[in-house]
């Protein structure tokens, strides 16, 4: 990659930590669901349903904190590795929005920026909406010749996401074990955001009916109870189940529901206790705290279950110097073959840029 600026060591200036948003108290919490629902015609009534889950946390969303403690912990980790690059942070839903971090980076004469999203693995959502945000952010500020945003690649199988889980998920087994319950009557259930059947699909056909999307959350699951069983000396069965589902109840979405999963357990009588291991997200935000801390385990309960629910990667160490080494693999251009993967189907690939710099790129490979 070119660096076009030649008193610059990188050929990124600063760094977008990008993510989803949420609100930070009650008067926030229907402004924020209609920024998530835009052009969808939902009214306020339905999103007074969904805004209770955060109201019963006072209306603050945690991911905006969590959001703060990672950008903290990535600027430790830069200037621990002398890496002299800033970090900027914008969201999509809530402030501070893209469009805002995008405008306080180019005043500050950062117009290269490297996005980071707080989203592992291939969707829309997770990475065709996130092109369209950085898109918008520079076209509302005027920058759209001028500034580029690049991104890491989609790291559901770098080691430094995967290993808290791996521990987090061997500890609880053992909990549990511990506690009496035999690994074959221990379930792990895998639970990532449910998505359109056809949104899924379209996150990459060619790796099956559910596209790289559940193609990816399986291959992880694969990796995470491998190392469990070998911790265990057992065989722990496992399951890859949704949750958080939205929308339109006639429109097919990815199944089965973890809810709904935790009670055919209890009627087949097969488990005595379920282990369950967000790995669709990277922090315990309210998707995890309501929809698995309040509700999967009152239906685990209901089924007579002991429950355990493994930590997101957070800002575990692991996690946070592994998200920094993918930055330095994009400051130094790393071979594909030399880039860290668990699963057959990684490394993900880069994605193109957005804004000037490819643009600016393409012309001079063309005149040379």
């Amino acid at each position: 990659m070119t660096d076009h600026v030649s008193d610059h060591p990188y050929p990124f200036d600063a760094i977008l930590l990008s993510s989803f948003g949420g609100p930070e108290g009650q008067d926030d919490v229907i402004p924020f669901l209609r920024n998530v629902t835009a052009g969808r015609g939902v009214p306020d009534e339905r999103l007074e349903e969904v805004a209770h889950h955060y109201r019963h946390f006072g209306g603050v969303s945690p991911i905006n904190a969590q959001n703060r403690a990672l950008k903290a912990a990535l600027e430790g980790e830069l200037s621990k590795r002398g890496i002299a690059l800033p970090v900027y942070w914008g969201n999509r839903n809530w402030a501070p929005y893209f469009k805002d971090a995008v405008a306080e980076a180019a005043a500050n004469g950062h117009t290269r920026l490297l996005g980071l999203v707080t989203s592992a693995y291939t969707s829309y959502s997770g990475v065709g909406q996130y092109r369209e945000d950085f898109e918008k952010a520079l076209a509302d500020n005027g920058l759209t010749e001028t500034a580029s945003v690049d991104r890491i690649r989609e790291y559901f199988d770098h080691p430094g996401f995967v290993t808290p889980l791996i521990e987090g998920t061997q500890a609880a087994v053992k909990r549990l074990t511990d506690a009496g319950h035999a690994a074959p009557r221990i379930e792990i259930l895998f639970s990532t955001h449910s998505i359109p059947t056809a949104a899924a699909k379209a996150s990459g056909p060619e790796f099956g009916e559910h596209g790289a999307y559940e193609a990816q959350h399986l291959a992880v699951a694969e990796v995470i109870s491998k190392a469990v069983n070998e911790a265990a000396g057992a065989e722990v069965p496992w399951k890859l189940v949704y949750q958080s589902r939205s929308g339109d109840p006639r429109v097919p979405w990815l199944e089965p529901d973890i809810n709904d999963v935790i009670a055919d357990l209890h009627d087949e009588g097969t488990a005595s206790a379920v282990v369950v291991v967000p790995f669709g997200f990277v922090s315990d935000h309210m998707e995890v705290l309501w929809d698995l801390d309040n509700e999967a385990k009152e239906s685990a309960a209901e089924a007579g279950l002991a429950f355990e629910r493994v930590p997101t990667s957070g800002v575990h160490p692991a996690f946070v110097a592994g998200l920094v080494d993918l930055i330095v693999e994009r400051l130094e251009n790393t071979p594909v073959e030399q880039r860290p993967h668990l699963t057959a189907l990684g490394p993900w690939p880069d994605h193109e840029t957005v804004g000037a710099y490819i643009a600016r790129e393409t012309a001079e490979a063309a005149a040379r």
